[in-house]
């Protein structure tokens, strides 16, 4: 039985359930179906690998303060977190998976790190 491709229209013959003529045709159509999905994911996982990196190269103690405009100076944008934490005591923890920071006094943060 002859189908016609999804993407390219070309007839073709195969499976019963085989929509593409080809790998590329298959692999143009999800990315065409997929682009603008694709690029906000992308741009919240650049924003979430940026603030990580922030974190990381200030906490090197695991444990370490700062203040806000360091983080700022580095372009830490505090829009952009994993999960939050709120300890019994009601202290807030904001995760960027697993580098951590606490909103101190004066604004100063407590940068933690989890143990894996």
């Amino acid at each position: 039985m002859d189908k016609k491709c999804l993407e390219c229209g070309d007839t073709f013959k195969g499976r019963v359930d085989k929509k593409f003529c080809s790998d590329y045709c298959r692999n143009a159509h999800n990315n065409r179906l997929n682009k603008d999905g694709k690029n906000l994911i992308r741009n919240i996982n650049n924003r979430l690998r940026k603030n990580w990196r922030i974190l990381e190269d200030l906490n090197v103690h695991k444990k370490t303060k700062t203040t806000k405009g360091k983080l700022l100076e580095k372009g830490f944008d505090f829009s952009y977190f994993t999960s939050i934490y709120t300890t019994k005591a009601g202290a807030t923890y904001y995760y960027v998976y697993d580098q951590g920071y606490l909103l101190l006094d004066n604004d100063y943060y407590l940068l933690v790190k989890k143990d894996s």
